[in-house]
């Protein structure tokens, strides 16, 4: 029987040993990472990939792109889409920088955590994203429009540089991300007196909210915080907290460590079921949704 491959594609210098790992631990026999990738590359890559095997050892063979950036990673998966020709199809993810399956779980547990414990839905609350221009935020920014929340991409050097990411993701995916400045503690303090749910996706190592902001966010239902590297994004969030309280007004906080368990699981998922689907998969932050949803 033909062994599982998986081709890793990243336009870095270096493909994440973690998705290397998981995808190994997860069935793969083989993960070939190929580095400094270029847009423009990916159809020939894909197709000598494709064309090495017999139509009947096609979906042994998969293709993961990575990276830093999560437009220019969905735009290398809708390369490697148009590459395929029947009956060669083979299975493409999209995972750069691990940020749809994080992202993915964050809101996952953050949804979970608004139905159970305040009887409430992401459709139609309040969202502030910060960290939105990063892969983590614009993934979970784009989940959460899509199921219906009021979104707004934080910017906090100023609007400018949220507002254009901010209009890329609306053509692209048909949402309406509004924008929210967040230059100051002043102002970030003035849009989180609105926000029902807050969600930090920063860098590692920046604390985005202090405990008196949070304390004073009378309307905030959840917040949830990838980071997981002091000083956290949200001071006082424990790592582990899964709907614990934070703050005194009910706010209920959703730490890095809660979405990390959850994000773990639906990337070994998605790459568990590349190595056993009978069809050929195209997997994105949706997908990766949808099982984070199941996982939470």
């Amino acid at each position: 029987m033909a062994k599982n491959i998986l081709h890793m594609v990243t336009p870095l210098a270096h493909m994440s040993p973690f998705d290397i790992n998981m995808a190994i631990d997860a069935g793969y026999d083989a993960a070939v990472p190929y580095t400094r990738v270029s847009l423009d590359e990916i159809t020939g890559l894909v197709q000598d990939a494709m064309f090495s095997r017999s139509p009947r050892d096609a979906l042994r063979t998969g293709v993961f792109i990575g990276g830093k950036d999560a437009l220019l990673a969905l735009d290398m998966l809708d390369a490697a889409g148009k590459a395929f020709l029947k009956p060669f199809e083979i299975s493409i993810f999209a995972d750069p920088g691990g940020s749809f399956t994080t992202a993915a779980a964050m809101i996952a547990v953050v949804e979970k955590t608004l139905r159970e414990k305040k009887g409430r839905e992401l459709r139609g609350a309040s969202v502030l994203v910060f960290g939105a221009t990063g892969v983590v935020g614009t993934a979970s920014g784009v989940i959460a429009a899509l199921q219906g929340a009021s979104v707004s991409f934080v910017g906090r050097d100023g609007t400018e540089r949220a507002r254009a990411h901010a209009a890329e993701v609306n053509r692209r995916f048909g949402v309406d991300i509004a924008v929210a400045d967040g230059s100051t503690g002043e102002k970030r303090a003035a849009i989180l007196a609105a926000a029902e749910v807050v969600l930090c996706a920063a860098k590692a190592g920046v604390k985005l909210l202090d405990v008196a902001q949070i304390a004073n966010a009378s309307k905030l239902l959840v917040a949830a915080d990838v980071n997981a590297v002091p000083p956290l994004g949200i001071e006082g969030l424990d790592l582990h907290a899964n709907g614990a309280p934070i703050g005194a007004l009910g706010a209920l906080g959703v730490g890095a460590l809660a979405i990390g368990n959850i994000k773990y699981r639906t990337e070994s998922g998605l790459f568990k079921q590349m190595t056993e689907s009978k069809v050929p998969l195209r997997l994105d932050f949706r997908q990766a949704f949808d099982l984070a949803r199941a996982l939470a």
